[in-house]
């Protein structure tokens, strides 16, 4: 089974999955990374591949991006640094990047390599969903691939549903139509999002992601889905400490603020 579905198959809620950028803030700390943050208790990971015009994310992971470009950072690097990693890591990881990149090295051949390292999971926010029934879902499904699409408060419930039917894993819940980044409350209407969402009774789990970082944000986002995505607040202090075991513990302790 895909390490994603078994995830979700095991825990049904208070699921925390971690986003950090691959080249950030050092060039060769992806795998040791990937693996303090599982010994600290982190469900899911999200891997950013960087890329130089990442339209859905705001200042902190744009920053962060430039700086792992700035470091060498490339994808092909980025797959020779998960070698080994499932020999030391059991929970599912996720790749997050945008399409230019992957199509650059060539979609396949990029599904390929996904498996061949143990990546469960895809999210391209710039991937159309039409070209991702036609082209993409059936390379993908060939590698046991799962590619994660997102829903925003503007995704009509027809379009969740068609998204609901024709994807696997989990759907990426944004909180707002705006970029990545930390907000210290989910105002009425993004809890009536939540809440819609919720009553729908979707076939796949929801995961919150976008502007969570205190305790306000993560409780709304366990309450009504599956649980929670936290980028930002994590890319930030994981800037600021150098150190992925120093910035999980801090953001632990403002996930209790």
């Amino acid at each position: 089974m895909n390490r994603i579905n078994q995830l979700f198959t095991t825990k049904s809620s208070n699921i925390l999955s971690i986003y950090f950028c691959a080249g950030h803030p050092t060039l060769e700390g992806t795998a040791d990374t990937i693996k303090t943050l599982e010994k600290q208790g982190v469900d899911m990971i999200e891997v950013g591949i960087p890329f130089s015009d990442p339209m859905a994310d705001g200042p902190v992971i744009q920053d962060a991006a430039t700086k792992a470009l700035r470091n060498g950072m490339t994808l092909k690097k980025l797959f020779s640094q998960l070698e080994g990693i499932r020999d030391n890591v059991k929970m599912p990881l996720i790749l997050m990047g945008y399409l230019n990149p992957i199509m650059q090295f060539g979609f396949e051949a990029f599904c390929q390599r996904c498996t061949e390292v143990g990546i469960d999971g895809v999210i391209i926010p710039d991937l159309p969903f039409k070209d991702y029934l036609e082209e993409y879902k059936p390379v993908a499904d060939k590698y046991d691939i799962r590619i994660i699409m997102l829903i925003t408060p503007e995704t009509s419930d027809e379009r969740i549903r068609f998204i609901d039917d024709n994807t696997d894993g989990f759907i990426y819940m944004v909180s707002s139509a705006s970029t990545t980044g930390a907000q210290k409350e989910f105002g009425d209407q993004k809890q009536a999002y939540f809440s819609r969402i919720k009553s729908m009774n979707l076939q796949h789990p929801c995961m919150i992601g976008f502007g969570i970082s205190n305790k306000q944000t993560l409780e709304a986002a366990q309450a009504t889905a599956a649980g929670a995505i936290i980028g930002s607040k994590f890319v930030k202090l994981f800037e600021e400490t150098q150190d992925a075991g120093k910035a999980i513990e801090a953001l632990k302790e403002a996930l209790r603020q």
